[in-house]
């Protein structure tokens, strides 16, 4: 964007504007993180804040319930699980006359902006106080409980709402502040008990919360690669039973040793009975005359990266600027994210679809979700399998990324869906032009989605010097398209490949990149595979560390992370993590800069803060290295605090897949090989598969909202090849608020803030019912 089409938030003030945060009905993990960015924001443009205790309870109560929130306030609460302000449910804001109270004690403290984190009743509720406003200053006037001065003054309230719930059952959000949190605690336990349930040849049935909601039922099957799942929104058949029961033995006979049934607390029948994992459990262990248990999962814990970061803090400040934005008129919306970026709907618009459709999860990632554990989840009889006699490869290179294990399965599975007979390289571009290629079968790949590293395999080596042996083994086996799942060496690797077609018409196939690399440094995508894991490591990992230093003296950590030349690890884990810096190679720093941090770390120890985190890029300077920072702080910091550093490692390439890559592999690499199918088809001709268009040589990458197929050629006037990383970076947008919440004067650019939009409802089809059996 060019500098004459930024929009600074410098312009939009806060000064005499009092906001009020509160947290009401059930608790979500990532409140604390929306509480600490709405009040940090909120100061930061010179609006006081108030914390209201005990949700609108403490609002009708008043008195200490409400009180004003102070920047230090909000320390060391960022990944505390659950609201440190307290939430409750209350019967008194029903009634117009606990309404009437409420209004009182927000006048008596001039406030007039309310930001509501909840559910959907938590912000009917706010919406309700909102338009009966006018009419309850006027009975405070008529009471004499204030005067017509003040009546005049604070004549409009305005509403901004914050979905808090771990169902995610609220229309035109992707993902409600909780849900990944929750996922990620449900995952943990399905991880756990598979070890069990393996040795002891074991079914498992799992319950999950989700009352009108099967979000966390459907993702987590997904993720975890259940046999069956069970969700509110599509209750199976009659005769279900029956037909889970030949499921589960059809994987036995293939030799698997476990079955996993998810089951949401919701889940009903066609005749709105209820399906409980009891039952569940009884007919699994009749049908396999063995052994079921029936687990229930209550979601409790600290808040995981996407909810603290990427959703709560990004949503607290935006919700900040909505109010800052809003005129007497302006009704109450609430903030969200789609995609990667933020959006404002209306709030009663969502408020009332909810109301209208009893099942609410019909948003678009919903039903991706549904269609792609469809496609992996049943395998149908070779029967009723289409037979394309197409060959597809499929292999990683580059570093090993948490999640391609997930990706490598969705494309075998898929691939073998339409038809295809698949072949698995390994080790890379290496594994290739040596002839290991073998073909993958279906049961193959059973149990691979949890599986960190890569299975496969995977080695940097580019094809370019061995690209006539390459040529060979394509020929040798009759490759017709490829697959490649990596991070800057694939991209660069299927450019080698595009460049040689002229050359061996081998290698003029159909051929697919998807980005997977903790680094997340490949061109034409926003997000790669494996680089939500190593933000995970990160947060965990500074959490920890700055948990060692509790009621010791005050202390400064020095965390170096991996990325090469791209520092989206240290930007967006330094805002997970309440960093007070990160020093990253696209934005030039000199010691200048590093004297003016150590100076503002001074200044916020002496005023309590007793724990300070800076993180640095490995290859952010090639001078100013993490031990010269290191001992910099410590010496400039002498007498005021100490210093201590750690550099994190391989650590943030290693563990099992968070639920957001294991989803994001499984659903982008099934897009990959519908790609492929539909290439392979326009491409065969005459008794043979011929693609040499720049369109058959494509990177997928989520732009923005949505997957894009990118033709490769096309991405390279977008690619700085010296430092490997695209020339234009969406996070770099973020960087700004990770300095404001830290405290620094800094300008923020909003052109990219959240505009209104309306929402739309994606009814499910009933052809798409038996999907959830």
């Amino acid at each position: 964007m060019a500098q004459t089409d930024k929009k600074f938030f410098e312009n939009l003030t806060g000064a005499g504007k009092a906001i009020a945060v509160l947290t009401s009905g059930g608790d979500a993990q990532g409140m604390n993180a929306a509480v600490r960015a709405v009040v940090r924001m909120g100061i930061y443009v010179g609006a006081k804040v108030y914390f209201v205790h005990e949700g609108y309870q403490g609002m009708v109560d008043g008195g200490d319930n409400i009180k004003e929130a102070t920047w230090e306030s909000v320390s060391s609460m960022l990944q505390m699980g659950g609201t440190v302000i307290g939430s409750a449910r209350c019967k008194d804001f029903r009634t117009r006359e606990g309404r009437l109270k409420a209004a009182h004690n927000l006048v008596q403290r001039g406030i007039t902006n309310l930001c509501v984190i909840g559910g959907d009743g938590s912000l009917t509720g706010a919406n309700l106080f909102r338009e009966e406003w006018s009419g309850l200053l006027a009975e405070l006037v008529q009471q004499g409980l204030i005067d017509e001065e003040a009546s005049q003054k604070y004549s409009a309230l305005h509403i901004v709402g914050m979905v808090g719930s771990i169902d995610n059952d609220f229309c035109g959000t992707d993902m409600t502040i909780g849900t990944d949190s929750a996922l990620h605690r449900i995952i943990e336990v399905v991880d756990a008990i598979m070890t069990t349930a393996q040795s002891h040849q074991r079914t498992f049935v799992l319950e999950v919360m989700g009352r009108h909601c099967g979000y966390l039922a459907l993702v987590s099957a997904l993720a975890c690669g259940a046999d069956w799942v069970l969700i509110p929104e599509m209750p199976p058949e009659d005769g279900w039973e029956e037909k889970m029961c030949q499921k589960l033995s059809a994987t036995r006979s293939r030799g698997s040793r476990l079955n996993i049934i998810i089951v949401a607390e919701g889940a009903i029948d066609r005749h709105g009975k209820a399906i409980t994992s009891s039952i569940v459990k009884d007919v699994s262990t009749e049908c396999l005359k063995g052994e079921s248990k029936n687990l229930e999962c209550f979601i409790t814990g600290t808040a995981m990266l996407f909810c603290v970061c990427s959703q709560a803090s990004r949503m607290g400040v935006e919700a900040v600027l909505a109010l800052l934005e809003t005129t007497a008129n302006t009704a109450a919306c609430v903030v969200s994210l789609c995609g990667n970026q933020s959006v404002r709907l209306p709030l009663m618009e969502c408020v009332q679809m909810n109301n209208t459709y009893m099942f609410v999860c019909t948003c678009r990632s919903f039903e991706n979700n549904l269609k792609t554990y469809k496609l992996l989840a049943h395998r149908k009889p070779e029967s009723e399998l289409p037979h394309s006699n197409f060959n597809v490869a499929v292999l990683n290179v580059g570093a090993p990324a948490a999640g391609m294990n997930a990706a490598v399965r969705s494309a075998v599975r898929v691939g073998i869906s339409e038809g295809h007979k698949m072949f698995a390289v390994s080790d890379g571009f290496e594994g290739f032009y040596k002839g290991q290629i073998k073909e993958i079968k279906w049961a193959d790949v059973g149990g691979w989605t949890g599986q960190g590293g890569s299975l496969l395999g995977t080695k940097r080596t580019l094809p370019a010097k061995h690209i006539d042996k390459i040529a060979e083994q394509m020929r040798k086996y009759n490759i017709n398209a490829l697959l490649m799942i990596g991070g800057f060496e694939a991209f660069l690797g299927i450019m080698e490949l595009l460049a040689a077609r002229g050359t061996y018409e081998e290698l003029c196939v159909p051929m697919v990149m998807v980005p997977a690399t903790v680094s997340n440094n490949v061109p034409g995508s926003d997000l790669s595979i494996g680089a939500d894991t190593a933000l995970n490591a990160i947060t965990d990992t500074c959490d920890r560390i700055k948990q060692s230093a509790s009621g010791t003296k005050r202390r400064v950590f020095i965390i170096e992370t991996m990325g090469g030349y791209c520092g989206y690890l240290a930007s967006v884990g330094g805002l997970a993590a309440g960093a007070d810096a990160a020093y990253i190679f696209e934005e030039p720093f000199d010691i200048r800069d590093l004297q003016s941090n150590v100076e503002h770390l001074t200044e916020k120890m002496k005023t309590g803060i007793q724990r300070g985190l800076v993180l640095r890029n490995e290859n952010s300077n090639e001078n100013y290295t993490t031990d010269f920072i290191y001992q910099l702080y410590s010496e400039e910091g002498r007498g005021v605090f100490d210093c201590r550093k750690n550099v994190l490692g391989h650590m943030q390439q290693g563990g099992a897949p968070s639920p957001f890559d294991r989803n994001f592999g499984t659903k982008i690499a099934a897009k990959a090989m519908q790609w492929i199918t539909k290439k392979l088809n326009e491409s065969y001709r005459k008794g043979r598969v011929f693609a040499n268009t720049e369109d058959s040589a494509c990177l997928l990458g989520m732009r923005r909202r949505a997957m894009v197929f990118q033709p490769v050629v096309q991405l390279k006037d977008e690619t700085d090849f010296v430092h490997r990383i695209p020339k234009e970076q969406w996070w770099l947008k973020l960087r700004p608020l990770m300095k404001i919440l830290a405290k620094y004067k800094t300008s923020y650019d909003i052109s990219d803030s959240g505009q209104l939009e309306h929402v739309v409802l994606r009814r499910p089809k009933e052809s798409e019912a038996m999907a959830a059996i």
